[in-house]
């Protein structure tokens, strides 16, 4: 997500500087084409139930969650906000309360859980308003094709250029739903749609034109020549990318599931990102830059956080040990959660701050509910006994409300579904 998309920081962290690292040597992957994880077998780790929670506690909190972040009080609870109807149906969007705004990764992120959680109607409205309001249909505007990243909640665009982690999400929840439910007619026909979208992320030819903010060059999604996922298609923001970007257990699925010209590049984009992530990864604390180049190194803006572990970064942990979970096929992150879990724990399991330097040094001491869940994530990779304790710390962290309950909200829930075994693959 753009710089705007997270909370902002005092302005002292543009001083950092950051820290290159050596690629270390990868252990061998495991060469079964579907790997030994969720995948091949089916079988999902619920983390909670190893920490002794009960199969009617760990729905129920889960409903409560969903019930309180989807349909709470709007004031102090929920994100989600039904906006009327059109002629497609029901519309409704999820919105950043912190900023004021509609955000493709929120909008991706809720329907995601709708369709972990067989909330169909949820789904469909999420899926409709980003069509009517974020989708850029026009075929001469520079970014055709994809979504404007960020809205206002009455639909008019604060951007007319994308973010791709929104377009992954939409991509992965479209296949799913339509594995689930079956397709429908029009934008409700979900396989046509994540097709459309997942063929355009790479081939989207670069454009040149106005947008309401002025001119924009927009290119492709992915970088070719490295088979990863790029931070922006704005050719004026540089060609680098950010590694909660990388979904290396949804490339997988792509490359079975999505556009028959492109499955062989989503399986390189997969191996790609698995080395990535080892190479992004500071080799004492595991903490990952906001922003990276394609070799690993953090790659500096003028954004505050772009070098550090900021908010973005919170999700990276979360993406290797998911792809674990799923596939098995790439060792390292199992050192990988390993390295960072044993890192925040030294720092104090319920103390820890929210930004570091990639060395280490805390940057604000601010403990917040989503960097719990991302954390307790990294446990379905870690080998260490202790992180169990992970698991237990988000168990105990009530659900986000207030003012930071967006993204603090949607990691909590994602992150619940993860831990518990019910964020699965819907196979067609």
């Amino acid at each position: 997500m753009p710089p705007s998309s997270k909370p902002l920081v005092l302005s002292l962290l543009l001083s950092f500087s950051f820290l290159g690292h050596a690629a270390s040597a990868l252990p061998a992957s495991d060469t079964a084409p579907d790997g030994a994880g969720a995948y091949a077998t089916g079988q999902y780790r619920n983390l909670f139930a190893e920490v002794g929670r009960s199969p009617k506690e760990i729905s129920a909190r889960i409903d409560g969650a969903f019930q309180q972040l989807f349909h709470g009080n709007p004031e102090t609870q929920a994100v989600y906000i039904p906006s009327g109807k059109n002629a497609q149906g029901p519309l409704a969007y999820l919105t950043d309360w912190n900023n004021h705004d509609v955000r493709t990764e929120g909008m991706s992120y809720g329907m995601m859980i709708s369709v972990q959680i067989d909330k169909k109607a949820e789904f469909d409205a999420l899926w409709n308003w980003a069509k009517t309001y974020m989708y850029i249909s026009d075929p001469k505007h520079p970014s055709y094709g994809y979504f404007s990243w960020s809205c206002k909640t009455d639909g008019s665009p604060n951007e007319e250029t994308a973010a791709p982690d929104g377009e992954e999400y939409f991509v992965m929840s479209l296949y799913f739903a339509a594995h689930r439910w079956g397709n429908g007619t029009g934008i409700y026909n979900y396989q046509a749609q994540a097709d459309e979208l997942l063929h355009t992320m790479r081939h989207r030819v670069k454009m040149t034109g106005p947008t309401k903010f002025g001119p924009r060059t927009v290119a492709n999604e992915v970088d070719e020549d490295t088979k990863m996922i790029r931070f922006v298609p704005g050719v004026e923001r540089g060609n680098f990318t950010d590694p909660s970007y990388h979904l290396p257990a949804f490339y997988e699925l792509w490359a079975r599931w999505g556009p028959a010209e492109d499955r062989a590049f989503w399986a390189e984009a997969a191996t790609a990102s698995r080395a990535f992530f080892l190479k992004t990864t500071n080799p004492q604390t595991g903490l990952a830059p906001a922003y990276a180049n394609f070799d690993g190194t953090p790659h500096a803006t003028k954004f505050p956080q772009s070098t550090i572990f900021g908010y973005d970064s919170w999700r990276t942990a979360s993406n290797w040990s998911v792809d674990w979970s799923w596939w098995r096929k790439a060792p390292q992150e199992q050192q990988l959660s390993d390295r960072i879990q044993a890192f925040f724990r030294a720092q104090g399991l319920s103390t820890y701050s929210d930004l570091y330097t990639l060395d280490g040094k805390s940057v604000l001491n601010h403990h917040s509910p989503g960097l719990v869940a991302t954390n307790a994530v990294a446990s379905l990779a870690a080998t260490d006994p202790n992180s169990k304790e992970f698991v237990q710390a988000l168990w105990d962290t009530p659900i986000p409300s207030g003012q930071g309950r967006y993204y603090d909200g949607m990691l909590y829930l994602l992150s619940f579904l993860h831990c518990s075994g019910e964020f699965r693959i819907w196979k067609p």
